[in-house]
């Protein structure tokens, strides 16, 4: 018997992985559709689950992302709340979808209201060491799709904290949070994602332009009017006063992590590589959303040149994201040209709308407002350019729905808090900033 070397090990590992999925087919046998499938139908399952649980890794990784690009734009008095706010937020965001979101989210034949008004009730995942012929094959995991979908609530809470940063206390921003994740959140994505009424009617939303990102600039925009601007941002003869960042490194940083993370975002919401064409299809959404994203901060470079004759770095930092955003609703049908002419509106968007936000006296510390509800309307109706079974009138119907629904449900939650228990804090303590203030621990202490 000859010995058992590196190599021979190695060669009878591939054997091992190349007559798996045979094996595996004969176990269980696809019928009809499935047989035609590129792989055998449990291979198929777990290689849906898979792409599924690293999208929502990559997903995760958006979260350092929000942080950095927080830390990066907020003054340096307030560096440590704004960090301590994105930890305590998605904590606060994976617990309350949980608990509640999932259910209404994915009421699958359990709706509250047909349509409209989803299950209630905690998630369940499979029990352990779930069996194949216990398995519902057609679909991937639960425990797969909760993980990536907890991400992208997550992250809808992650983009109304940078509108709100340096002004609003700790405990009323998570209050907020908790009700944005537990019902405002999943019940607007239900109508699409879950099966509901704008489904129905034809709504197309890839991986949530409108559903993830719209809805979080619309909950940003419902606080950044209520709370109101940071004192000393504006004057009272009108004028803007300039309050730059602490590290545009940080910021930069953020930016990269953050498109990054997109590539699940976007790549993931395909929820299946188990077939030729998925597996191509992911490939062709990870390079649309790149170049979404190059078309964005392009966009913003020149954009700004033109009007201000210099390049501004937060607005290229805030195009790329914006270019991110728009090709989010539709990142499979475009070419790559198409993709990155999306994308460019968006920069070029984010670009106008920063100063219009300022004149109309709407302070938005890190610009997520226009990167995402303004470039996420663009992205919603942008999909009727590349995809023929987009209908523009839909498109417009479901932009509306949603906006009215999350505006007007914030609205009310901003409201109470402001007159129950308070938003903002002192003037003093604002002023001295919220890291001394409020929670004891400066992000750079040596600097005074």
């Amino acid at each position: 018997m000859k010995p058992i070397t590196p190599r021979t090990a190695g060669m009878a590992a591939l054997a091992l992985l190349l007559v798996a999925p045979a094996a595996l087919g004969q176990e269980i046998q696809p019928s009809g559709a499935e047989a035609a499938a590129d792989v055998p139908v449990v291979v198929k399952y777990i290689l849906d689950s898979f792409i599924m649980v690293l999208g929502g890794i990559l997903v995760m990784w958006m979260a350092a992302g929000f942080a950095m690009l927080e830390a990066g734009f907020v003054r340096s008095k307030n560096v440590s709340m704004q960090l301590l706010k994105n930890i305590t937020m998605y904590s606060l965001a994976c617990l309350a979808y949980y608990l509640i979101g999932y259910r209404i989210m994915y009421p699958g034949d359990g709706w509250s209201i047909d349509g409209i008004l989803g299950a209630f009730g905690i998630a369940v995942l499979e029990p352990v060491g779930l069996a194949a012929a216990d398995a519902d094959l057609d679909y991937a995991t639960t425990s797969s799709d909760f993980f990536f979908q907890v991400m992208f609530c997550a992250t809808a809470a992650s983009i109304v904290s940078g509108t709100v940063a340096e002004r609003i206390r700790l405990f009323p921003f998570l209050i907020f949070v908790a009700v944005l994740t537990m019902f405002i959140y999943p019940i607007q994505a239900s109508w699409k994602w879950g099966g509901g009424f704008l489904d129905a009617n034809g709504f197309l939303d890839f991986a949530g332009s409108t559903v993830v990102h719209s809805v979080g600039g619309w909950a940003a925009l419902a606080g950044a009017l209520i709370l109101g601007a940071r004192r000393g941002k504006y004057g009272a003869d009108g004028s803007v006063n300039a309050m730059p960042g602490s590290s545009m490194p940080l910021a930069t940083l953020g930016m990269f992590i953050l498109w990054m993370g997109w590539f699940g975002f976007n790549g993931a919401s395909q929820l299946a590589i188990g077939s030729v064409g998925d597996i191509a299809d992911v490939g062709r959404i990870m390079a649309n959303t790149n170049s979404g994203a190059i078309g964005g901060a392009l966009a913003a470079m020149l954009v700004t040149y033109a009007i201000y004759k210099r390049v501004d770095l937060t607005l290229v930092i805030n195009g790329a994201l914006a270019g991110l955003v728009s090709v989010t609703a539709e990142p499979l049908t475009p070419g790559l040209g198409a993709a990155c002419l999306i994308g460019a509106v968006g920069g070029v968007i984010v670009v106008l709308a920063v100063p219009l936000l300022d004149r109309l006296r709407i302070d938005d510390v890190v610009g997520a407002i226009p990167v995402h509800l303004f470039a996420g309307i663009w992205g919603t109706i942008a999909v009727v350019f590349t995809n023929p079974d987009a209908n523009i009138a839909v498109q417009v119907m479901a932009i509306m729905v949603v906006g009215i629904f999350v505006f007007g449900a914030s609205s009310i939650v901003w409201f109470i808090l402001k007159a129950s228990i308070g938003l903002r804090p002192s003037e003093d303590n604002e002023a001295l900033g919220l890291d001394k203030a409020e929670i004891g621990v400066e992000a750079y202490p040596e600097f005074h």
